[in-house]
């Protein structure tokens, strides 16, 4: 699994597809456009039955070029970064950065792909994948472009709650400072402590705690541990803001319920 870091501190992880993934959408894209050629072949055969050896050997190429080079370009620029046998396996075609690929990446991978899976039957670009870490060929080295698995199961939400002992306290505390950006980093670590190694636990839990400190007052009783810190401020910041939407939508709704008793209303 690899991550990006955005500009507010956010961890966006991504998926690489496996080699497996790729190599069966790879197969599939490959025989759908097999038979996209098979079928262009046989209109060709019978709609110039009069031509030459080389006017056919020529039509024949351009097919070929159609085929494996053109469409299959056409298709990831089109959809940025799909295909039939990514669709059919969950994967998407991104740029090295996260970001949607363009013509230039499609042109790049459509080039270097007919010579990597078609002129050499697919081994070169095997022996690329199998000892890249992102399962990699040789046109999404160049490229700059690896495969992205769209399909992954989604985490459950967090739902940050008060630890007990803090309650009393964090219930008066003053957090309406906390900026948005350093609350996501706590929500964020949270959610992904229990994957972290111990000792890079207590460290990014004590920074973090440090951090909303210095918009929190007054400090928590003696002993507070740093992810207790962390969950309590969190939840009852998740309380608060729950509040003040419910506070908002039953303003709206008897607002609402005053501007249909009006007497412009009752002739309608």
């Amino acid at each position: 699994m690899s991550s990006i870091i955005t500009g507010e501190g956010v961890v966006l992880e991504l998926r690489p597809a496996s080699f497996a993934a790729r190599a069966l959408g790879l197969l599939l894209d490959v025989l759908a456009h097999t038979a996209v050629l098979w079928g262009l072949l046989v209109v060709v055969g019978a709609a110039a039955p009069e031509l030459d050896r080389a006017a056919m050997g020529a039509l024949v190429t351009v097919v070929v070029v159609f085929c494996f080079v053109v469409l299959p370009v056409t298709v990831e620029t089109l959809s940025r970064g799909l295909s039939l046998g990514k669709l059919a396996t969950g994967l998407r075609i991104v740029r090295d950065d996260g970001g949607a690929i363009r013509f230039r990446h499609a042109l790049i991978r459509g080039l270097i792909g007919f010579l990597e899976i078609y002129a050499t039957l697919g081994g070169l670009a095997i022996a690329v994948a199998l000892f890249n870490g992102k399962s990699k060929r040789l046109g999404d080295l160049v490229a700059g472009t690896y495969a992205l698995r769209r399909r992954v199961q989604a985490e459950a939400p967090v739902l940050h709650s008060v630890p007990f002992l803090l309650q009393p306290w964090v219930s008066l505390a003053d957090i309406g400072r906390i900026p948005d950006a350093a609350a996501r980093r706590a929500s964020l670590f949270i959610r992904q402590a229990h994957r972290m190694s111990p000792g890079s636990r207590v460290a990014m839990a004590q920074s973090l705690a440090t951090e909303l400190a210095a918009h929190v007052a007054p400090p928590p009783p003696a002993g507070t541990g740093p992810e207790e810190y962390l969950a309590a401020v969190l939840g009852e910041r998740s309380r608060r803001e729950l509040d003040r939407l419910r506070l908002t939508r039953e303003r709206n709704a008897r607002l609402g319920a005053r501007l249909g008793r009006l007497p412009h209303q009752r002739g309608r």
